[in-house]
């Protein structure tokens, strides 16, 4: 059972500088996965002022706000009022804009290589009777609340806020508690 620790995270500042975001996981072709040569990246991001988002052609973004009431996008002209817990995709290399009607956000990013993957947000109210397991190719990040990690092999585990357990088909990982979780998946592009 795999659980990457959110407070365990160092922060990096955005390429713009706008920010600062904490890397959960990722992958890429090569192995490196450095700054934008990834297939797929999932981070929690702090946005404390309005500005530009940082391009990234060639990719495709779904982003959920996950602390704070509002971000106001405005991606190529059209824009989008983003609320807590509503997942929003859109192209990573659309001209892309943020304001903060209500003040500093935190979101959940989960960016994509258009035409090699597909990224997937769902928000899950937790339940302590029925566990929510989490599967190959997904991860569960603790959004709010209070919960705990088992599977077959190992004893259930506490889990704090932003905590990733990383899913498998081999002895499930499932979650218990009270709260909100979300779910990402990662899912490859057949050709």
């Amino acid at each position: 059972m795999e659980i990457i620790r959110f407070a365990d995270i160092k922060p990096e500042p955005w390429r713009n500088g706008g920010g600062v975001t904490r890397q959960l996981a990722s992958q890429s072709g090569d192995g490196s996965a450095k700054d934008g040569s990834w297939d797929w990246r999932v981070s929690i991001a702090d946005v404390s002022k309005a500005g530009d988002f940082s391009p990234f052609p060639g990719m495709e973004r779904v982003l959920t706000v996950v602390e704070g009431e509002l971000l106001l996008l405005t991606v190529d002209g059209a824009e989008q009022p983003l609320e807590k817990y509503r997942p929003f995709r859109f192209p990573g290399g659309a001209a892309t804009t943020a304001s903060l009607p209500t003040g500093d956000i935190r979101d959940l990013n989960v960016i994509t290589r258009t035409g090699s993957f597909k990224g997937f947000t769902s928000i899950i109210e937790l339940s302590k009777k029925r566990a929510q397991p989490i599967f190959e190719g997904s991860f569960g990040i603790l959004l709010q609340g209070q919960a705990t990690v088992g599977d077959a092999v190992n004893e259930p585990e506490p889990l704090a806020r932003y905590d990733a357990v990383v899913g498998s088909d081999v002895d499930t990982p499932e979650i218990l508690g009270r709260g909100f979780l979300a779910v990402v998946s990662i899912d490859p592009v057949e050709v």
